[in-house]
């Protein structure tokens, strides 16, 4: 800790030297392209582009930019982002557009431009480095290195002024004192490379138990926000592994205060602003407690994982609302973010026409002249009164209680509340529909993707949808067409894009999609790719004396990676584990479980540090700690005892079916040739057969 602050004091003390006050003139956007183009023209990436006429003499990243910034001395500048973030474009038009900025960084730094969701690697990299430096994180992340990749500096967004007066002070004071930069730089790196560091310890495996894993949750209950569920703090994010996490915990210990507060999390989040009441799907968090108003991008890695939060809370809590969010962002994707090979794009734009949320709000004006039934019942459902008496002048749809409530307090039955939402929805998707759409970003994420066809398999468990089903394995089969050679997975690609190598997390999550279809179809194959794609992982991203995994085969970079905590997305080994826990289940491979362990253990005092950053973790605590039931259906009626045994939600559970004989040792030597048996196992000794879902039901005893 003593580390950190001695690094932070000195950034800080970098800060204040910081003072000068720089004014510059701008060129229209259309001059600009007129006038200038650099090497990012060559690329692909839609974020990159929106970046090739700037003045600046941006380069994508490449070993060749540092090469020249050593042979110049020169300083390097990386700025990180990507398409849909609101910041990164404001910064874009009125920085990186302007004259007199673009020839100060081109004269005194050699500056790159890093597409955050084609290059997680250095994005991660140089967050840790900015959190270290500030302690806190965002989007534009802007660095400052040696020509080495050491970095000095670190901020996020600045406005023009800001980042000329930031240039001109560190340029200066690293000229006056390189030796100074230079160490501070390595203690940086050096603290990055410490915080990647993962080596098991000398007790061997330390498996969780029920207590400690509650002794966890009651530290993290402490930051819960009792009153508008998620966790307390001015900005929420929806935390989809923190979600399913709680959802299982409750099941298993029976715990009566959790279920309500998971309740209370999703019902806001269902009913509030994140949720884009009239095109379906979700934004990427709220600007404030309430979850009223959100930052407006919408992207892929959201929707996908709250499709599988709102199936697996439809399963504990049968509510017709978290069906109809789970049909309703199904719509979404298919209508905003598919294309035509029948995968998944990035992400939509929160800016249209440089302002933020242009696309979704609504003036007055437009909401008098669109609402003509009850419009004023309409400003109370959608919470515009509550907006006004704020001093908004434009509003986002939100509701403040459900329709039952709703229709209850102002004497309507719920078939007319019903209607007539139906007419306020169709009047204004009506007025949206003349506006220019937000920016999509076209590029085709593969572990996003997988987390998408994941959660439509989960879809389909829950509501028996035969169409969720067939999206999920036509989109399965288009991905592993265009980005898996047997061999190789790619991290993202698009028409005419130079291919990237896959990270960790798209191995990880695309073996956990393909475990997913094979519990829902049993089709042997979506097995065989899970295992393939687990042990290529293993191969390439195994970290010497550590069960953990790097993040990048690539050693290119200042420090490894190794990355574990759970954010909006789940650590990739998380993810792994939890592949090699079901995985050894499954093949009776004890490797599997083994290295599982292992990984578990090294995870648990970071876990203690922190519970609410490993909750994809302690998913996986719970198996090792309560019993772990693998339920296997054989004979000719399997497949639906299988489908109708996952419309529960069951934790700690693992479902499988085989309608034909086979040789997967879970399966092996149970098959009988007239009648369809469940055998329930735990540890691989198995119960004496049972026929039917309640039978078996009554057996899963935790």
């Amino acid at each position: 800790m003593s580390t950190i602050m001695t690094l932070r004091k000195y950034f800080k003390t970098l800060l204040l030297l910081i003072f000068s006050v720089f004014c510059a003139c701008t060129t229209t956007k259309k001059e600009r392209e007129e006038t200038h183009t650099n090497q990012l023209i060559h690329e692909t990436s839609p974020y990159l582009l929106k970046h090739a006429h700037n003045p600046v003499n941006w380069q994508p990243w490449s070993p060749d930019a540092f090469e020249t910034a050593r042979q110049q001395n020169k300083l390097v500048l990386i700025s990180v982002g990507y398409t849909s973030c609101h910041w990164c474009t404001v910064m874009e038009e009125e920085t990186f557009s302007n004259d007199t900025v673009a020839r100060f960084m081109n004269n005194n730094f050699i500056t790159i431009k890093v597409d955050r969701e084609e290059r997680p690697d250095i994005d991660q990299l140089y967050m840790t480095a900015l959190q270290l430096m500030t302690g806190s994180g965002g989007w534009p992340l802007n660095i400052i290195t040696l020509p080495n990749g050491e970095p000095i500096y670190g901020g996020t967004y600045h406005t023009k002024t800001e980042w000329l007066t930031a240039l001109k002070s560190i340029d200066s004071i690293h000229n006056a004192n390189p030796e100074k930069t230079s160490q501070y730089a390595q203690e940086v790196t050096k603290r990055i490379q410490a915080l990647n560091e993962y080596t098991p310890g000398k007790t061997g495996i330390r498996l969780p138990d029920k207590e400690s894993i509650t002794a966890n949750l009651v530290n993290w209950q402490k930051n819960w926000d009792q009153n508008y569920g998620g966790n307390t703090g001015s900005q929420k994010f929806m935390l989809p592994s923190t979600l399913c996490f709680l959802m299982d915990y409750a099941t298993l210990y029976k715990e009566e205060k959790v279920p309500d507060f998971i309740e209370l999390s999703l019902d806001n989040i269902a009913l509030k602003g994140v949720y884009d009441h009239l095109g379906g799907g979700f934004f990427r968090y709220s600007t404030d407690e309430r979850w009223e108003n959100p930052h407006f991008e919408k992207m892929l890695y959201d929707n996908a994982q709250m499709l599988s939060v709102y199936a697996k809370a439809y399963k504990l809590f049968k509510k017709p609302l978290y069906k109809k969010r789970l049909v309703e962002t199904i719509a979404f994707l298919n209508s905003d973010l598919s294309n035509d090979s029948g995968v998944f794009m990035a992400s939509l734009d929160a800016d249209l026409d440089s302002k933020e949320g242009a696309f979704y709000t609504f003036t007055q004006e437009e909401i008098s002249k669109s609402i003509t039934t009850k419009p004023e019942l309409f400003e109370w459902y959608y919470g515009i009164k509550s907006q006004k008496k704020a001093g908004k002048t434009e509003f986002n749809l939100f509701k403040t209680q459900t329709d039952a409530n709703f229709s209850k307090e102002n004497n309507l039955s719920l078939s007319v509340l019903q209607e007539l939402n139906l007419q306020w929805s169709t009047q204004l998707r009506a007025l949206r529909a003349q506006r220019k759409k937000p920016f999509k970003d076209d590029k085709i994420v593969v572990g996003w993707n997988a987390l998408a066809i994941k959660a439509l398999a989960e879809a389909f468990a829950v509501t028996t949808t035969q169409s969720y089903l067939q999206q999920a394995e036509e989109s399965y089969q288009s991905l592993m067409k265009d980005a898996w050679n047997g061999k190789i997975l790619v991290h993202s690609y698009k028409l005419n894009s130079k291919p990237l190598s896959g990270f960790l997390d798209d191995y990880t999550y695309l073996a956990s999609a393909s475990l997913r279809l094979y519990t829902v179809t049993g089709k042997v194959n979506y097995l065989k790719d899970a295992r393939l794609l687990t042990e290529t992982a293993l191969e390439k991203f195994t970290v010497k004396g550590s069960p953990l995994l790097k993040y990048t085969n690539e050693d290119n970079l200042i420090s490894p990676l190794v990355t574990t905590n759970d954010g909006v997305l789940p650590s990739g080994n998380a993810v792994m584990a939890e592949n090699l826990f079901l995985l050894s289940n499954i093949l009776y491979e004890d490797k599997f479980k083994e290295r599982a362990a292992k990984m578990t253990t090294a995870i648990i005092p970071d876990i203690e540090a922190s519970p609410a950053s490993y909750a994809y973790w302690e998913s996986l605590q719970l198996n090792f700690a309560f019993p772990f039931y693998d339920v296997a259906l054989v004979g000719k009626n399997s497949k639906a005892l299988a489908l109708e045994l996952q419309s529960y939600n069951l934790p700690n559970t693992l479902i499988l079916f085989n309608t034909s004989e086979n040789t997967i040792p879970i399966f092996e030597d149970r098959w009988q040739e007239n009648q369809t048996l469940i055998y329930i196992c735990e540890q691989r000794s198995c119960k004496y057969p049972v026929e039917t879902v309640e039978e078996t039901l009554d057996l899963l005893n935790y």
